[in-house]
């Protein structure tokens, strides 16, 4: 049986007197899509910058690939690959420049860079552009090299934290499905998003809610329990109630 891509156990986090997240457990499997699906403020991104490293509870365990990311935080972090809300792209430089920058700070020799560099280009259909600089894409192909960019060392986890903000509707539809076949080659991916159309009726769902987990399974089985009939009412419902 395969480790699972991540595990979350029992994690809480607190702003000062306001709690973040509360009691969190997930997990994201080997070769499966979980969207976290939640409203604006219900800790998506404090959970995310928990997986990444940038902030640290001192409660529950964190696993990526089955690596501690507090005990054993450079191989755990070796494991994953990110796509931040915000873009991280140096404008100024070539699609081939910022790749290979990255696959630097992995520490992928030359031939190795090269070989995957061209691979991850030749699948988003950007072999073309890899002498462009970044500043002439549109949002659509900045998002595709970043994602790109984040696959370079062959992660087991890929987390993006809103990754289709400020797209089109072409391109958010075209990022989802290349994401969703991204895990059908085996990469566990966990989105984060608060939008019910970047889901599909197969994806592990984990709805989140003020800091706490509101419903996790299969999307067509969360609605099943819920005895409602689209995932926008489910989602209504399990994000409309008050919680104490």
């Amino acid at each position: 049986m395969n480790t699972a891509a991540l595990d979350v156990e029992h994690i809480s986090f607190a702003y000062g007197a306001r709690k973040a997240l509360d009691d969190v457990s997930i997990t994201v499997p080997q070769g499966r899509c979980a969207i976290l699906l939640g409203p604006n403020g219900a800790g998506k991104s404090t959970l995310f910058n928990l997986i990444t490293r940038l902030f640290d509870s001192h409660t529950g365990q964190i696993r990526i690939a089955g690596f501690d990311n507090r005990r054993q935080s450079c191989q755990a972090l070796a494991h994953m690959g990110v796509v931040f809300q915000q873009p991280t792209l140096d404008l100024d430089l070539s699609v081939e420049q910022n790749l290979r920058y990255h696959a630097s700070l992995h520490g992928l020799g030359r031939r190795d860079a090269n070989h995957r560099i061209a691979a991850e280009l030749d699948r988003l259909e950007m072999t073309q552009y890899r002498r462009t600089k970044v500043r002439s894409l549109s949002g659509g192909y900045r998002r595709r090299v970043e994602i790109a960019r984040a696959l370079l060392h062959c992660p087991t986890l890929l987390l993006l934290d809103e990754p289709t903000v400020g797209l089109d509707i072409p391109s958010r539809l075209a990022l989802v499905d290349h994401v969703h076949h991204l895990a059908g080659e085996g990469i566990g991916i966990l989105w984060a998003t608060h939008l019910i159309d970047e889901v599909k009726a197969s994806d592990e769902l984990i709805v989140l809610h003020r800091g706490r987990i509101q419903a996790t399974g299969i999307v067509t089985d969360v609605i099943r329990r819920l005895e409602v009939a689209t995932l926008g009412e489910a989602f209504q419902s399990l994000t409309a109630e008050a919680i104490s």
